[in-house]
């Protein structure tokens, strides 16, 4: 195999030859699986930790994850209310909603820079502020706190759990995020019809102090520079190995002094288990600077900026629906309530728990993780079709209800496969991968958002929910690439 025809995130175990070239790196194993990445020894290596410190972080991260989802989702529930007593108009809302995107989208990508400076922890307690009272412009500050769970999250994640747990997790995450969008409006929603639109942001900022209070002292800094902390040389990490030596024919002189300096590389490299770990103080550190910080890092900051805007690409249709729940549902002869537009996130939620059952802990054993795309690729068109039909003509239970269950199945279950695709394919590039998947998809995001309004009022509901249900077919190609990119593999 030619370095040119190796893909990133695959393993070499084999030179063009036949020689193992890990058969002496005493490559560590859990039952029959290779661990990936490979775990250091040294003591705050995060690959070591029990599995209830995991699960407590990860438990953390996921509520950041949830909170932060819900406070972008559940200021339509106030719409009414905020209209009716402060004459704000829908478009503002609409316009409020766009500004969102542009926080959620670009925030991120300011932001991931610094969190391979200066580490992980400072992004989530920044998210846990920034509230301000205009009905336009406070949504820029909510959507920057919404940012952390665009990418940084699946990074400290990957930093702690191992590649063949991935699956799994990252289905996690979806759950936590179909929570979020789906558990938030509903909530608000019934703050709204029982105390006041205004405790929907009283009860924002509670959740948000007290979780700020349990990640400061809780949430431990997760960046660690694995390739310090591995045998030199590529001796004893296997994806070194596979970088330095592939391509290359060996004589077998050349082969038994590998295999020598191998065995020997234990006797003339320090072992890492002397260093002594992190205090309590140091794991929860505002700040903890890379290793390879020059100075302040500002000119690496943006150097890393500019390699993050060359990633990633999403397309967001979800603000049609919104837009045409809140615009068709309350009018007859439905007649909605705010209550009962909330109730609308139920069939999504349960929708999405089963795409992310599906879609993330049944990737793991499956392995060939896009084959679990197919029904994504269906529900989500039919069920956008049908709940435009539906919204159109007027239908009532249970059609539409099905058609928000289709969606949120293709909600949950296309995002934890592209997610763990783009991060088995690249494992050093996750948080670029997500940033460009954030920008990219905020950015679509917005320009829908301020065009849905006018789209649906010249179009119609009806002409504009098959519009975009035969867009899905532009996809059609780029999902064929990925077939054929996986039978590469």
């Amino acid at each position: 195999m030619s370095t040119e025809d190796f893909l990133p995130g695959t393993k070499l175990l084999y030179n063009e030859h036949g020689f193992v070239l890990s058969q002496h790196t005493e490559l560590k194993k859990h039952g029959d699986i290779v661990l990936a990445p490979q775990p250091t020894d040294h003591p705050d290596d995060l690959l070591h930790w029990s599995f209830k410190r995991k699960c407590w972080h990860a438990l953390l991260l996921l509520l950041i994850t949830a909170l932060t989802g819900a406070t972008t989702n559940d200021s339509g529930s106030a719409q009414f209310q905020e209209n009716d007593e402060l004459e704000i108009s829908y478009a503002s809302f609409n316009a409020g909603a766009g500004v969102l995107f542009i926080g959620i989208g670009y925030w991120t990508l300011l932001i991931s820079p610094a969190v391979w400076l200066y580490g992980r922890r400072i992004s989530y307690l920044f998210a846990m502020g920034n509230k301000t009272s205009d009905a336009i412009w406070n949504q820029l500050f909510v959507g920057a706190s919404e940012s952390c769970s665009e990418a940084n999250v699946q990074l400290s994640l990957m930093d702690i759990f191992f590649q063949h747990q991935r699956g799994a997790v990252l289905g996690s995450y979806m759950l936590a995020i179909s929570a979020g969008t789906y558990l938030g409006p509903l909530v608000a929603s019934y703050i709204a019809a029982n105390m006041g639109w205004r405790w929907i942001g009283w009860f924002r900022a509670i959740l948000s102090g007290l979780l700020a209070i349990v990640v400061f002292f809780g949430l431990e800094e997760t960046a660690f520079d694995r390739n310090a902390h591995l045998l030199v040389d590529g001796i004893n990490t296997t994806d070194s190995t596979e970088e330095t030596s592939h391509g290359h024919e060996f004589s077998d002189a050349t082969k038994e002094k590998m295999t020598s300096e191998l065995k020997n590389a234990r006797d003339v490299v320090p072992n890492p288990v002397a260093t002594a770990g992190k205090t309590y103080c140091q794991r929860i550190a505002l700040i903890t600077l890379a290793p390879n910080v020059r100075g302040t890092g500002f000119k690496q900051y943006f150097s890393r900026l500019f390699h993050a805007l060359r990633w990633g690409a999403q397309d967001a249709w979800r603000t049609f629906y919104l837009t045409t729940e809140a615009d068709n549902w309350v009018e007859a002869p439905w007649n909605y309530s705010t209550a009962a537009l909330g109730a609308m996130n139920v069939p999504c939620l349960i929708g999405a728990v089963l795409g992310c059952a599906y879609g993330g802990w049944f990737s793991d054993p499956f392995e060939m993780r896009l084959w679990l795309l197919i029904p994504a690729t269906f529900l989500f068109p039919l069920g956008m079709l049908l709940f435009g039909v539906a919204s159109a003509e007027g239908w009532s239970w249970p059609v539409p209800y099905v058609a928000l269950g289709f969606i949120g199945f293709g909600w949950g279950n296309a995002g934890d496969v592209r997610m763990a695709y783009l991060e088995d394919c690249y494992p050093k590039m996750v948080l670029e991968g997500m940033v460009g998947v954030a920008v990219i998809n905020c950015t679509i995001g917005m320009i829908f958002t301020f065009g849905a309004s006018p789209w649906l009022a010249t179009s119609r509901t009806l002409n504009t929910w098959i519009a975009i249900g035969t867009c899905r077919e532009w996809t059609a190609e780029r999902y064929n690439r990925f077939l054929v990119l996986r039978d590469g593999l």
